[in-house]
Protein backbone atom coordinates (compact mmCIF):
# COMPACT_ATOMS: atom_id res chain seq x y z
CA UNK A 1 0.00 0.00 0.00
CA UNK A 2 1.51 3.52 -1.10
CA UNK A 3 1.35 6.22 1.72
CA UNK A 4 0.41 9.71 0.81
CA UNK A 5 3.58 11.81 1.59
CA UNK A 6 2.96 13.34 4.91
CA UNK A 7 0.15 11.13 5.94
CA UNK A 8 -0.08 8.18 8.18
CA UNK A 9 -2.01 5.11 7.54
CA UNK A 10 -3.24 2.00 8.99
CA UNK A 11 -4.62 -1.06 7.08
CA UNK A 12 -4.56 -4.91 7.84
CA UNK A 13 -3.51 -7.40 5.64
CA UNK A 14 -4.27 -11.13 5.36
CA UNK A 15 -1.63 -13.79 5.66
CA UNK A 16 -2.38 -15.89 3.25
CA UNK A 17 -1.53 -19.43 1.42
CA UNK A 18 -2.25 -20.85 3.98
CA UNK A 19 -4.62 -18.24 6.09
CA UNK A 20 -2.67 -17.94 9.26
CA UNK A 21 -3.63 -14.62 10.58
CA UNK A 22 -3.75 -10.89 9.59
CA UNK A 23 -0.52 -8.06 10.14
CA UNK A 24 -1.80 -5.09 11.52
CA UNK A 25 -0.21 -1.84 9.94
CA UNK A 26 0.96 1.85 10.50
CA UNK A 27 2.68 3.23 8.06
CA UNK A 28 4.06 6.75 7.31
CA UNK A 29 6.22 6.99 3.67
CA UNK A 30 9.04 4.35 3.96
CA UNK A 31 8.43 3.38 7.37
CA UNK A 32 6.12 0.91 9.03
CA UNK A 33 5.05 -0.76 12.31
CA UNK A 34 3.41 -4.22 12.20
CA UNK A 35 2.06 -6.71 14.77
CA UNK A 36 0.37 -9.62 14.32
CA UNK A 37 -1.11 -10.31 17.74
CA UNK A 38 -2.01 -6.47 19.16
CA UNK A 39 0.83 -6.19 21.57
CA UNK A 40 4.31 -6.89 20.06
CA UNK A 41 5.10 -4.78 16.91
CA UNK A 42 8.23 -4.44 15.08
CA UNK A 43 9.09 -0.98 13.35
CA UNK A 44 11.30 -0.92 9.88
CA UNK A 45 12.18 1.61 8.10
CA UNK A 46 12.97 1.33 3.94
CA UNK A 47 15.73 3.34 2.16
CA UNK A 48 13.20 4.30 -0.58
CA UNK A 49 16.16 6.66 -2.06
CA UNK A 50 17.09 3.40 -3.69
CA UNK A 51 14.52 3.46 -6.13
CA UNK A 52 15.51 6.60 -7.51
CA UNK A 53 15.86 6.00 -11.74
CA UNK A 54 14.87 2.48 -11.48
CA UNK A 55 11.97 1.31 -13.57
CA UNK A 56 8.81 -1.08 -12.67
CA UNK A 57 9.39 -2.49 -8.90
CA UNK A 58 12.54 -3.58 -7.08
CA UNK A 59 12.58 -5.07 -3.56
CA UNK A 60 14.67 -2.68 -0.98
CA UNK A 61 15.33 -4.65 2.13
CA UNK A 62 14.15 -3.42 5.20
CA UNK A 63 15.99 -1.85 8.43
CA UNK A 64 14.74 -2.49 11.85
CA UNK A 65 14.33 0.72 13.40
CA UNK A 66 13.47 -1.17 16.39
CA UNK A 67 10.79 -3.50 18.64
CA UNK A 68 8.06 -2.43 21.11
CA UNK A 69 4.88 -3.30 23.62
CA UNK A 70 3.26 -1.58 26.06
CA UNK A 71 4.96 -3.62 28.81
CA UNK A 72 8.76 -3.65 27.82
CA UNK A 73 8.69 -0.20 25.62
CA UNK A 74 11.15 0.36 23.08
CA UNK A 75 14.19 -1.73 21.97
CA UNK A 76 16.13 -0.11 19.12
CA UNK A 77 17.51 -1.78 16.74
CA UNK A 78 20.97 -1.26 15.19
CA UNK A 79 22.31 2.54 13.72
CA UNK A 80 23.90 3.31 11.08
CA UNK A 81 26.00 6.93 10.64
CA UNK A 82 24.53 7.93 7.64
CA UNK A 83 22.40 10.42 6.40
CA UNK A 84 20.09 8.28 4.42
CA UNK A 85 19.53 6.73 8.24
CA UNK A 86 18.81 10.66 9.44
CA UNK A 87 16.32 10.55 6.93
CA UNK A 88 15.00 6.91 7.46
CA UNK A 89 15.18 7.65 11.45
CA UNK A 90 13.19 10.27 11.57
CA UNK A 91 10.38 8.65 9.51
CA UNK A 92 10.45 5.36 12.25
CA UNK A 93 10.47 8.35 15.24
CA UNK A 94 6.89 9.41 13.67
CA UNK A 95 5.63 5.75 12.65
CA UNK A 96 6.71 5.25 16.62
CA UNK A 97 5.35 8.40 17.95
CA UNK A 98 1.76 6.64 16.44
CA UNK A 99 2.01 3.47 17.49
CA UNK A 100 2.29 4.63 21.06
CA UNK A 101 -0.82 6.69 21.12
CA UNK A 102 -3.00 4.61 18.81
CA UNK A 103 -1.66 1.09 19.51
CA UNK A 104 -4.90 0.58 21.19
CA UNK A 105 -7.05 0.83 18.24
CA UNK A 106 -6.34 -2.65 16.60
CA UNK A 107 -7.59 -4.01 14.70
CA UNK A 108 -7.60 -2.30 11.20
CA UNK A 109 -9.76 -2.49 8.70
CA UNK A 110 -8.82 -4.60 5.76
CA UNK A 111 -7.57 -3.35 2.69
CA UNK A 112 -6.26 -6.06 0.48
CA UNK A 113 -9.37 -6.22 -1.69
CA UNK A 114 -7.32 -7.80 -4.83
CA UNK A 115 -7.47 -11.37 -4.24
CA UNK A 116 -6.28 -14.36 -6.25
CA UNK A 117 -8.19 -17.40 -6.51
CA UNK A 118 -7.91 -21.05 -7.53
CA UNK A 119 -11.18 -21.73 -9.48
CA UNK A 120 -12.72 -25.05 -10.53
CA UNK A 121 -13.60 -25.88 -14.07
CA UNK A 122 -16.73 -23.66 -14.26
CA UNK A 123 -14.50 -20.69 -13.48
CA UNK A 124 -15.99 -20.78 -9.62
CA UNK A 125 -13.65 -19.52 -6.24
CA UNK A 126 -12.65 -22.87 -4.81
CA UNK A 127 -9.58 -21.81 -2.69
CA UNK A 128 -7.82 -17.91 -2.34
CA UNK A 129 -4.32 -17.66 -2.54
CA UNK A 130 -3.39 -14.60 -2.13
CA UNK A 131 -4.41 -10.43 -1.55
CA UNK A 132 -2.88 -7.66 -2.58
CA UNK A 133 -3.59 -3.55 -1.55
CA UNK A 134 -3.42 -2.34 -5.26
CA UNK A 135 -4.76 -3.40 -8.54
CA UNK A 136 -1.32 -2.06 -9.48
CA UNK A 137 0.27 -5.05 -7.71
CA UNK A 138 -2.74 -7.46 -8.43
CA UNK A 139 -1.70 -6.67 -12.22
CA UNK A 140 2.16 -7.09 -11.51
CA UNK A 141 1.56 -10.79 -10.08
CA UNK A 142 -0.95 -11.31 -13.66
CA UNK A 143 1.92 -10.52 -15.77
CA UNK A 144 4.56 -12.11 -13.85
CA UNK A 145 2.68 -15.90 -14.77
CA UNK A 146 4.25 -17.88 -11.99
CA UNK A 147 2.56 -21.06 -10.99
CA UNK A 148 0.16 -21.08 -8.08
CA UNK A 149 -1.01 -23.73 -5.94
CA UNK A 150 -2.73 -23.83 -2.67
CA UNK A 151 -0.71 -25.12 0.43
CA UNK A 152 -2.30 -26.81 3.95
CA UNK A 153 1.00 -25.18 5.02
CA UNK A 154 3.96 -26.98 6.91
CA UNK A 155 2.01 -26.18 10.18
CA UNK A 156 -0.77 -28.30 9.70
CA UNK A 157 1.59 -31.13 7.72
CA UNK A 158 3.33 -31.41 11.76
CA UNK A 159 -0.12 -30.27 13.93
CA UNK A 160 -3.27 -31.16 11.87
CA UNK A 161 -5.26 -34.42 12.17
CA UNK A 162 -8.83 -36.06 10.30
CA UNK A 163 -10.39 -39.14 11.20
CA UNK A 164 -11.08 -38.59 7.28
CA UNK A 165 -7.77 -38.95 6.06
CA UNK A 166 -6.89 -42.28 7.17
CA UNK A 167 -3.34 -43.72 7.21
CA UNK A 168 -2.22 -40.69 4.95
CA UNK A 169 -1.15 -37.15 6.03
CA UNK A 170 -4.17 -34.83 6.38
CA UNK A 171 -2.66 -31.91 5.18
CA UNK A 172 -0.73 -33.86 2.45
CA UNK A 173 -4.28 -35.40 1.42
CA UNK A 174 -5.65 -31.75 1.49
CA UNK A 175 -3.10 -30.78 -0.82
CA UNK A 176 -3.17 -33.09 -3.36
CA UNK A 177 -7.19 -33.06 -3.52
CA UNK A 178 -7.93 -29.32 -3.96
CA UNK A 179 -4.86 -28.59 -6.26
CA UNK A 180 -6.21 -31.99 -8.53
CA UNK A 181 -9.65 -30.45 -8.61
CA UNK A 182 -8.38 -26.50 -10.07
CA UNK A 183 -8.75 -25.47 -13.29
CA UNK A 184 -7.44 -22.10 -13.07
CA UNK A 185 -6.26 -19.02 -11.38
CA UNK A 186 -8.12 -15.64 -11.23
CA UNK A 187 -7.31 -12.01 -9.73
CA UNK A 188 -10.36 -11.01 -8.78
CA UNK A 189 -11.18 -6.57 -6.82
CA UNK A 190 -13.52 -7.70 -4.43
CA UNK A 191 -16.34 -4.84 -3.62
CA UNK A 192 -18.03 -3.30 -0.32
CA UNK A 193 -21.23 -5.60 -0.90
CA UNK A 194 -18.79 -8.38 -0.86
CA UNK A 195 -19.06 -9.20 -4.83
CA UNK A 196 -16.39 -9.31 -7.46
CA UNK A 197 -14.88 -8.06 -10.79
CA UNK A 198 -12.55 -10.43 -12.04
CA UNK A 199 -9.51 -8.25 -13.47
CA UNK A 200 -8.63 -10.65 -16.60
CA UNK A 201 -12.32 -9.83 -18.16
CA UNK A 202 -14.19 -7.60 -16.22
CA UNK A 203 -16.87 -10.22 -15.79
CA UNK A 204 -19.29 -9.75 -12.18
CA UNK A 205 -19.15 -12.08 -9.41
CA UNK A 206 -21.82 -12.29 -6.76
CA UNK A 207 -20.88 -12.26 -3.20
CA UNK A 208 -22.31 -15.83 -2.47
CA UNK A 209 -19.75 -17.48 -5.15
CA UNK A 210 -17.21 -16.83 -2.68
CA UNK A 211 -16.37 -18.82 0.64
CA UNK A 212 -16.49 -17.22 3.53
CA UNK A 213 -13.70 -19.19 5.34
CA UNK A 214 -11.51 -19.06 2.16
CA UNK A 215 -12.11 -22.54 0.96
CA UNK A 216 -15.33 -23.75 -0.73
CA UNK A 217 -16.03 -27.10 1.55
CA UNK A 218 -19.70 -27.73 0.11
CA UNK A 219 -18.77 -29.05 -3.32
CA UNK A 220 -16.84 -32.05 -2.54
CA UNK A 221 -16.85 -35.79 -2.74
CA UNK A 222 -16.30 -37.68 0.73
CA UNK A 223 -13.92 -37.98 2.12
CA UNK A 224 -12.46 -34.63 1.32
CA UNK A 225 -15.49 -32.81 2.13
CA UNK A 226 -15.26 -33.24 6.07
CA UNK A 227 -11.58 -33.46 5.70
CA UNK A 228 -12.16 -29.62 4.36
CA UNK A 229 -14.48 -28.86 7.18
CA UNK A 230 -11.90 -30.19 10.01
CA UNK A 231 -9.16 -28.18 8.47
CA UNK A 232 -11.36 -25.16 8.84
CA UNK A 233 -12.06 -26.20 12.31
CA UNK A 234 -8.19 -26.48 12.72
CA UNK A 235 -7.65 -22.53 11.44
CA UNK A 236 -10.64 -21.52 13.55
CA UNK A 237 -7.97 -19.27 15.71
CA UNK A 238 -7.32 -17.65 12.85
CA UNK A 239 -10.50 -17.46 11.16
CA UNK A 240 -11.72 -15.57 14.09
CA UNK A 241 -9.98 -12.65 12.85
CA UNK A 242 -12.02 -11.64 10.28
CA UNK A 243 -14.82 -9.09 10.03
CA UNK A 244 -16.99 -10.78 7.92
CA UNK A 245 -18.04 -13.38 9.82
CA UNK A 246 -22.01 -14.19 10.08
CA UNK A 247 -22.67 -14.58 13.87
CA UNK A 248 -23.60 -18.08 13.93
CA UNK A 249 -20.64 -18.82 11.89
CA UNK A 250 -18.06 -17.06 14.67
CA UNK A 251 -19.77 -18.59 17.53
CA UNK A 252 -19.18 -21.77 16.24
CA UNK A 253 -15.34 -20.93 15.17
CA UNK A 254 -14.84 -19.39 19.19
CA UNK A 255 -16.19 -22.90 20.11
CA UNK A 256 -13.44 -24.63 17.61
CA UNK A 257 -10.83 -22.05 18.22
CA UNK A 258 -10.92 -23.03 22.33
CA UNK A 259 -9.76 -26.44 21.26
CA UNK A 260 -6.57 -24.67 20.34
CA UNK A 261 -5.87 -22.57 23.19
CA UNK A 262 -2.72 -21.26 22.89
CA UNK A 263 -3.78 -19.83 19.42
CA UNK A 264 -6.95 -18.21 20.67
CA UNK A 265 -4.98 -16.60 23.54
CA UNK A 266 -2.02 -15.69 20.93
CA UNK A 267 -4.33 -13.78 18.60
CA UNK A 268 -7.68 -12.89 20.30
CA UNK A 269 -6.62 -8.82 21.16
CA UNK A 270 -7.10 -8.73 17.02
CA UNK A 271 -10.40 -10.77 17.06
CA UNK A 272 -13.38 -7.50 15.95
CA UNK A 273 -15.85 -9.51 18.50
CA UNK A 274 -16.41 -12.57 20.86
CA UNK A 275 -19.69 -14.18 20.51
CA UNK A 276 -19.20 -15.89 23.72
CA UNK A 277 -16.68 -14.63 26.23
CA UNK A 278 -16.48 -17.67 28.07
CA UNK A 279 -14.97 -19.89 25.52
CA UNK A 280 -11.98 -17.41 25.44
CA UNK A 281 -12.06 -17.55 29.07
CA UNK A 282 -12.05 -21.84 29.33
CA UNK A 283 -8.75 -21.02 26.98
CA UNK A 284 -7.08 -18.90 29.43
CA UNK A 285 -7.64 -21.10 32.36
CA UNK A 286 -6.36 -23.87 30.25
CA UNK A 287 -3.14 -21.76 29.59
CA UNK A 288 -2.72 -20.91 33.02
CA UNK A 289 -2.77 -24.63 34.07
CA UNK A 290 -0.46 -25.80 31.42
CA UNK A 291 2.04 -22.99 31.83
CA UNK A 292 2.66 -24.90 35.54
CA UNK A 293 3.59 -27.65 33.38
CA UNK A 294 5.46 -26.64 30.79
CA UNK A 295 6.63 -29.88 29.78
CA UNK A 296 2.90 -30.12 28.19
CA UNK A 297 2.87 -27.12 26.85
CA UNK A 298 1.28 -26.43 23.34
CA UNK A 299 3.63 -25.32 20.03
CA UNK A 300 2.74 -22.37 18.04
CA UNK A 301 3.55 -22.16 14.64
CA UNK A 302 1.57 -18.84 12.99
CA UNK A 303 3.73 -16.70 11.27
CA UNK A 304 4.65 -13.29 9.82
CA UNK A 305 4.93 -12.60 6.42
CA UNK A 306 7.75 -14.32 4.72
CA UNK A 307 9.08 -10.80 4.17
CA UNK A 308 9.19 -10.07 7.56
CA UNK A 309 10.17 -13.48 8.48
CA UNK A 310 13.76 -12.80 6.68
CA UNK A 311 14.37 -9.86 8.57
CA UNK A 312 13.50 -11.21 12.02
CA UNK A 313 14.38 -15.26 11.31
CA UNK A 314 14.93 -15.37 15.31
CA UNK A 315 11.30 -14.92 15.86
CA UNK A 316 10.84 -18.86 15.27
CA UNK A 317 7.69 -19.29 13.42
CA UNK A 318 6.69 -20.38 10.25
CA UNK A 319 3.36 -21.26 8.11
Amino acid sequence: MSSTSGQIHTYAQRLLNPFRGVVNVIKYESAEAVTMDGIHWDIYVANDSLQAGLKGRAQISDIRYGSWSKADGLKRGPLYPSDDFKRLEAQGHIVYAYLRGHHQEVPFAFTDFFEQWLTDEGRQPMALLHSVLTEEEARAEMASKAPAHWRAGYAAEEQFRSPSSGKHNAAGMLNGWINQQASGVEWVARLPDGSGLSLQDGRSMLASQFPDLFLAADQHEPPYSQLISDYLGWQAPWLLLLDTLEPETRRAMETLARMRAAEMIKHHHLYPELIDPAQLKAAQVEMALRNRRPEHEEVSHTSMSPFYIELNPASGEYN
